[in-house]
């Protein structure tokens, strides 16, 4: 998946109109529908066997919806967390969280969103069976809001989802959202794929690359859950919301699975995540800042610091060699300014994060700096990064 170009890239910044589902639940309480109370309709019973008559009498839609729900919500997983915030006067306050998961391997792994279990002290999984399982959290991608926990089957035999190719989708494809919006268990939406390529920032330091914009509706608590095409293949994990009242508003995002599937692989073969490492500090010099400094470029990232002995300073880029002030901050400056990696311009951290998103460890960039008034291409092996 190439990331492209700042300039051809749909980017949407949602500032405090994207709510991470995850923010509704840290720090209220559940409201009558408490997801540890609701039950849902067991598996086999008469609501979700249909009878060939019936299934004939079904559109060509409808069809798709039934079979791929049948097949689907028992691997959809209800996830329960528990938590201890602390008050104003440092009284212990529990928190109670919901989210969504889904099973992508018989041996119990689940992939979900990393704001669903976050600062979880214990977290409880209810399949569609309602059979309920202790799970444990293995590892996660903070970056990517991806996260994978796990259940012990203890011999019974778990149904999964298939991992499909996000690359491969295209805007109007049929898409089905199985979740636990407010705590009701292994709900169904539906809808299309309205857009891709999204850049959605859910931070100041996050945001989601390449995102599946959708119109099936989410909700609270379909967070972490599947986004599923007309074949039954999982396309994304639900996300976000844009919103400006805390309900669906007919636009919501995914992760694209092609990113989840390898967190999920680095997870579960040696319970990290591997992610690339340029090695430099830097800071934009848009604004003003370069023609301030009287740099040969308006647009780029100076290069403040080239971490000793990492993959740009081994490779030649330099830092900043003396300070100024610039009102309160101080800048290094007389380093390398970065316009491009790979022949993508560069404006900003995010923009190298995203290049980097696409990368893994050991692998080569191109790295297009000025260094004075002269433009130089440097390769730069990368490294990786410490931490998740």
């Amino acid at each position: 998946m190439n990331l492209g170009n700042t300039s051809n890239r749909a980017r949407i910044i949602l500032g405090a109109l994207v709510l991470i589902l995850g923010a509704f639940w840290a720090g209220a309480r559940f409201g009558p529908h408490d997801p540890a109370k609701v039950e849902a309709v067991p598996l086999g019973s008469p609501g979700l066997s249909l009878s060939a008559a019936r299934d004939s009498g079904l559109t060509e839609d409808e069809s798709i919806n039934v079979r791929i729900y049948r097949q689907a919500s028992p691997a959809v997983a209800n996830i329960l967390t528990k938590a201890t915030e602390y008050d104003f006067f440092m009284d212990p306050v529990p928190v109670e969280g919901a989210g969504s998961g889904f099973i992508i391997d018989p041996r119990g792994y689940i992939l979900t969103n990393y704001h669903v279990v976050e600062g979880a002290q214990s977290i409880e999984v209810v399949l569609g069976d309602q059979s309920r399982h202790a799970a444990k959290y293995i590892g996660a991608d903070q970056r990517n809001d991806v996260a994978l926990i796990k259940i012990d089957p203890k011999g019974k035999q778990l149904a999964t989802l298939k991992l499909g190719d996000s690359n491969a989708i295209q805007v109007g494809q049929k898409v089905l959202a199985i979740g636990n919006p407010f705590g009701f268990q292994s709900t169904l939406t539906t809808g299309v794929i309205s857009a891709v390529g999204r850049t959605v920032r859910t931070s100041e330091t996050t945001a989601i690359e390449e995102a599946i914009q959708t119109d099936a509706a989410i909700n609270r608590g379909n967070s972490g859950g599947p986004l599923i095409d007309s074949h039954g293949d999982v396309i994304g994990i639900n996300t976000a919301i844009y919103t400006p009242t805390g309900t669906t508003a007919g636009i919501g995002f995914a992760i694209p699975i092609s990113t989840a599937k390898n967190i999920a692989n680095d997870l579960i073969t040696s319970g990290r995540v591997h992610r690339a490492f340029l090695g430099v500090q830097t800071i934009s010099i848009a604004g003003g800042l370069g023609e301030a400094l009287d740099l040969p470029v308006q647009e780029g990232l100076l290069v403040e610091i080239a971490t000793k002995g990492g993959p740009a300073d081994e490779a030649g880029i330099r830092g900043g060699d003396r300070i100024v002030r610039a009102g309160l901050q101080r800048l290094y400056i007389g380093g390398d300014v970065i316009v491009a990696i790979d022949g993508q311009k560069v404006s900003d951290q995010f923009d190298i994060n995203g290049i980097l998103n696409h990368r893994r460890p050991g692998d080569t960039v191109n790295v297009t700096v000025y260094r004075g008034g002269k433009k130089t291409d440097i390769p730069v092996k990368l490294g990786e990064r410490d931490g998740s």
